[in-house]
């Protein structure tokens, strides 16, 4: 199957960086927010990462016009039908996403692969909303997009083989990052393993063992990592971690699961990372660290 068009649900980071691969690899985007206000601000954030590229020389003023180019901005789902892929990223609400799907069912035909990049949620019920619901699938895709060449493809229990085979495909050669197969778990496999990491240091933090610096130091230096686990924490947001960290706990009932005390005071104080400035470091307004 060739992927010529493909439509972004959800202008937030991952829908930001979504967009922008996929533009790069020279696909039209066709991305969907509410408001035009938020399509503006998606559009400019998107901008200000192909600028950040241009003043590292990673990139010319014509690459970046010609990707630009390449992404619609559409506030209204009935523009999706024309997609040979949707791909939903909105926050992690399941009524939210499973009323998005229903409203896909209107407007895309029964051979349109719909995706959902949760993190958490399970495929099965997102899918339950749909006529279609072999046609449903999971493509959770790693923060920072561009960077991460892997992504996580998930079956749920009605996903059928045609609809896994053209997805990997999608992923394998139309966007070039390795994919696996996961089958739905709470948390799948990356979510489930990082958010257990960033559990464990907010616990060393919260008992004074190290401070934030020194924790993410230690694995950021110590083992390779890119980012450390509590700075990884705020490049996801907070409320997200938090609340992938509660849908495991009521999933699997083990207390490792259950969100330090830290963090959910701080989703209470609305620092919630790179999104509002501050976390457990200080960011600009590009997400930079100050």
């Amino acid at each position: 199957m060739n992927f010529k068009k493909v439509g972004v649900i959800g202008g937030g980071t991952m829908g930001q960086g979504i967009a922008e691969m996929l533009a790069k690899k020279g696909i039209e985007v066709l991305l969907v927010e509410k408001t035009p206000e938020k399509l503006d601000n998606a559009w400019s954030m998107i901008e200000t990462s192909l600028d950040k590229q241009m003043e590292k020389w990673a990139l010319t003023q014509a690459e970046k016009k010609l990707i630009l180019g390449k992404i619609q901005k559409v506030t209204h789902f009935a523009d999706l039908g024309s997609c040979d892929l949707v791909i939903e990223t909105i926050s992690e609400d399941p009524e939210a996403k499973k009323e998005v799907f229903a409203q896909l069912d209107q407007v895309c035909s029964s051979s349109v692969i719909l995706a959902s990049n949760t993190s958490t949620l399970s495929l099965t019920e997102l899918a339950s909303s749909t006529k279609y619901p072999e046609r449903v699938i999971g493509l959770h895709f790693i923060y920072p997009v561009s960077k991460i060449d892997l992504v996580e493809i998930i079956r749920g229990l009605r996903t059928s083989d045609q609809t896994f085979d053209q997805t990997k495909n999608f992923v394998e050669e139309t966007v070039e990052k390795r994919g696996i197969m996961v089958y739905e778990s709470p948390g799948f496999v990356t979510s489930r393993i990082i958010c257990l990491l960033i559990n464990e240091a907010l616990h060393v933090l919260e008992e004074g063992v190290a401070s934030a610096e020194d924790i993410d130091d230690a694995m950021r230096v110590g083992y390779q990592f890119q980012y450390g686990p509590l700075e990884m924490a705020d490049r996801f947001g907070l409320d997200s971690v938090n609340a992938a960290l509660e849908r495991m706990f009521r999933e699997y009932g083990e207390l490792k699961y259950r969100p330090a005390i830290i963090l959910k005071k701080m989703v209470r104080a609305g620092s919630l990372g790179v999104k509002t400035g501050e976390g457990f470091f200080k960011y600009d307004k590009d997400g930079d660290r100050i």
